[in-house]
């Protein structure tokens, strides 16, 4: 059976080289993120499309040659499943898709990544965590109107209107959004919900939380 990708196993040469170049940018951003440099998030165990049997995009994904500047938080509005396993959250990655694919008419999953109720980080669009890893460029996602080449998108399983995400989802979001600031040297401060570019009520109430999340994800990269 395929398991998620070891945080130290895929690319490790090009995930350091990616971190230092983060780190780096991160200081031009001139705010308490600059102390990023001297602290080192871990990669998260990220499962790959091939891993959660993802089908091939009809047609070829594109790659933007140059970093994104913010994160894009979203949720996915599915019922919130009490399933918290990783079985759960490799059939939401295939529900996702087939969404995206069959219904939408897209090319591929919209986002760039999925966390689960469970705290399980899968990729979502093709090419996206090999993007996350080298920190140089991205793939071009479908999540957000207006920001699509330019910020990374993550859904999150389950909708969020009146109810908070369970603890080990915002613990697998603080994670996954600390170790794409440094990949990618981007401010805690460029952290996003849906609605704060498109007339919608997603994220739900992980909207309200940004301020935490921002601080939170501040934290990890030593600020």
């Amino acid at each position: 059976m395929s398991v998620p990708v070891p945080r130290r196993a895929v690319l490790r040469g090009a995930v350091l080289l990616g971190a230092a170049a983060g780190a780096t940018a991160i200081t031009q951003f001139g705010n308490h993120d600059a102390q990023a440099v001297a602290t080192r998030v871990d990669q998260p165990d990220i499962a790959n499309c091939a891993t959660w049997s993802a089908r091939p995009p009809s047609t070829n994904v594109s790659v933007v040659q140059s970093r994104p500047n913010k994160i894009i938080v979203h949720h996915t509005a599915f019922p919130n499943t009490t399933d918290y396993s990783l079985a759960q959250a490799y059939r939401n990655s295939r529900d996702i898709q087939n969404l995206h694919m069959d219904t939408n008419g897209w090319l591929d999953s919209g986002q760039h990544f999925t966390n689960s109720r469970g705290g399980y980080l899968t990729e979502g669009r093709h090419g996206s965590l090999y993007a996350l890893l080298h920190g140089q460029t991205m793939v071009q996602g479908a999540h957000c109107v207006g920001q699509n080449s330019q910020a990374i998108g993550i859904e999150n399983d389950g909708i969020y209107l009146d109810v908070q995400p369970p603890k080990a989802l915002w613990d697998s979001l603080v994670w996954f959004c600390a170790f794409t600031c440094q990949q990618y040297g981007i401010a805690s401060s460029e952290i996003y919900g849906h609605k704060d570019f498109n007339d919608t009520q997603c994220p739900g109430l992980l909207h309200a939380r940004l301020p935490e999340l921002r601080s939170a994800v501040a934290a990890r990269l030593g600020g």
